[in-house]
């Protein structure tokens, strides 16, 4: 098979990925909707991409594109701890700007306003691309936030490791496919669940109650309820919601019939287990 994830090579991404399929070919892509784009035109069968991180939460671009893809779907959900390391090409101690991931650099920042205050610090499209820019350029006074193996690959020196400002550092990835299937993995089993996307038809009062209540009457828990903007005026939202249970082919129809009498619109992203990952 043929997998996607966001790239480049050394990425936390392709870190998740070569676990999850250690034996088939990896095509790193430049972006998130690159690897939506890559399963929804076939150049790849599945695609891993990050959802979730325990410090700087939800990455917003991963749910907007589970929201506009149509027939993609959620195969298996992996956590994975993360730990960011400080690196230099060699010999170049003296640097003055610091270049990672949005993302990392975040889960960084109490660090580097402590250690490193009157550093630059500046945006780039991932970690491990950060890495490989810093190692083509060694007449610049670049740093980069990046994972071990990203060192070892672009031959950089580490010079401060584990500089996350929280120790429980865990990155949530999901599989993503054209298939309605649960992806069985050789990895500790921690959950069950059920994503969906809920669209109300209009604002009024009680509308997100009535949603909830279909959950709640049947005792069906909710793990996680997140709103994010339709992006077609102020106030207009779309709910992505997890449904923490084994999928009951009655109970669990049921309330997604019940959900569609309110006339929402549901969006059924996979049934699949989650995953615990080696760092």
């Amino acid at each position: 098979m043929k997998i996607a994830f966001l790239g480049p090579h050394a990425s936390f991404t392709q870190l998740a990925c070569s676990q999850i399929f250690p034996h088939h070919e990896l095509l790193p892509q430049s972006s998130i909707l690159d690897c939506f784009n890559a399963v929804q035109n076939g150049e790849a069968d599945k695609a891993v991409v990050p959802l979730e991180n325990s410090i700087e939460g939800t990455v917003s671009m991963t749910l907007d594109y589970l929201y506009d893809f149509e027939n993609i779907f959620i195969e298996a959900e992996t956590i994975m701890p993360i730990a960011h390391h400080l690196m230099i090409h060699p010999g170049n101690e003296n640097f003055t700007k610091i270049i990672s991931h949005p993302q990392a650099l975040a889960q960084t920042f109490h660090f580097c306003q402590n250690h490193f205050k009157n550093i630059e610090t500046q945006d780039y499209s991932s970690t491990a691309a950060a890495a490989k820019l810093v190692s083509e350029n060694p007449d610049e006074k670049w740093a980069a936030i990046a994972n071990s193996y990203a060192a070892k690959l672009y031959g950089l020196k580490i010079i401060k490791s584990d500089i996350q400002d929280f120790e429980q550092n865990h990155t949530k990835f999901i599989v993503i496919s054209k298939t309605k299937k649960i992806l069985a993995l050789d990895f500790p089993k921690s959950s069950e669940k059920t994503s969906l996307i809920i669209t109300l038809p209009e604002d009024h009062a009680g509308g997100l109650h009535q949603v909830l209540s279909v959950f709640a009457w049947r005792k069906m828990n909710l793990s996680k309820i997140e709103s994010r903007t339709l992006k077609t005026g102020l106030g207009n939202y779309f709910f992505f919601i997890n449904v923490a249970s084994e999928w009951h082919p009655v109970l669990s129809e049921n309330a997604l019939e019940e959900l569609r009498l309110f006339e929402a619109d549901v969006k059924f992203l996979g049934h699949y287990n989650e995953y615990l990952l080696e760092s």
